[in-house]
């Protein structure tokens, strides 16, 4: 019999008011499996994310994390089970300093672990660590990114959604960014990357689902995503 997945989505609907995004989404992410969900701009990535997060509710469908329903669950036990995001556009506190930042993310879980993560955190982002009594706002982009997924894994994250991390940040971090994201997986984190960076998402991912207009269009092995023509054409103008 095989391992049920860490998370399950099934026929997923999530809107807002009278506008439905998701239209009934299936997806699954195995533990310690890199997953992409790529679409476009305004496809419904973010909702996915925000409904899977517990901030935007379910409005049909079911969401299982680690074999238990969590489509009703507050966004405090979410985190508390693990499942933890990275948000597009970082939402650091930028009065705040680094540390401050750092330690606010073990608020609801690992707090108790919270010294050994904060040395954990600053050994994967030593830049941080030169950093920690500066105000997070006085930082440049790819800082505060690399402040956005520590702050994440201060959580000790069983699973970890990475919304849009490339945004706004140049070919260099780019590459910096996904070579970390190689790096976590290898330690053996379970990630779902929702990107619009086809070409670098398929290349870390072992499996990718891709999203149009609140459906998935598109699913399967990275790899074999990569040589689909359909893919191709509608994201990379071959």
């Amino acid at each position: 019999m095989l391992e049920a997945p860490l998370l399950a989505v099934r026929a997923l609907t999530a809107g807002y008011g009278p506008f439905q995004v998701l239209h009934g989404i299936d997806l699954d992410v195995a533990a310690g499996e890199i997953v992409a969900v790529l679409g476009a701009n305004g496809v419904g990535k973010t909702t996915l994310n925000r409904t899977l997060s517990g901030v935007t509710r379910a409005r049909a469908g079911s969401i299982r994390f680690d074999g238990q329903d969590i489509t009703r669950a507050g966004h405090d036990a979410i985190v508390a089970a693990g499942l933890i995001q990275v948000p597009e556009g970082r939402k650091i506190f930028p009065n705040l300093s680094v540390r401050d930042n750092l330690l606010l993310g073990a608020w609801l879980r690992g707090r108790p672990e919270r010294t050994r993560s904060l040395e954990r955190v600053l050994a994967i982002f030593p830049r941080l660590r030169e950093r920690l009594s500066q105000s997070a706002g006085s930082m440049s982009g790819g800082e505060q990114q690399m402040l956005a997924i520590g702050r994440g894994l201060m959580a000790q994250p069983r699973l970890l959604i990475l919304d849009e991390p490339s945004l706004g940040l140049s070919p260099l971090l780019t590459e910096e960014l996904f070579a970390l994201i190689t790096s976590l997986h290898a330690e053996g984190l379970s990630i779902l990357l929702v990107e619009q960076n086809v070409v670098q998402s398929l290349a870390v991912a072992g499996r990718a689902y891709v999203i149009e207009h609140g459906r998935v269009a598109l699913s399967g092995a990275a790899a074999d995503l990569a040589d689909d023509p359909r893919l191709k054409a509608a994201y990379l103008g071959i």
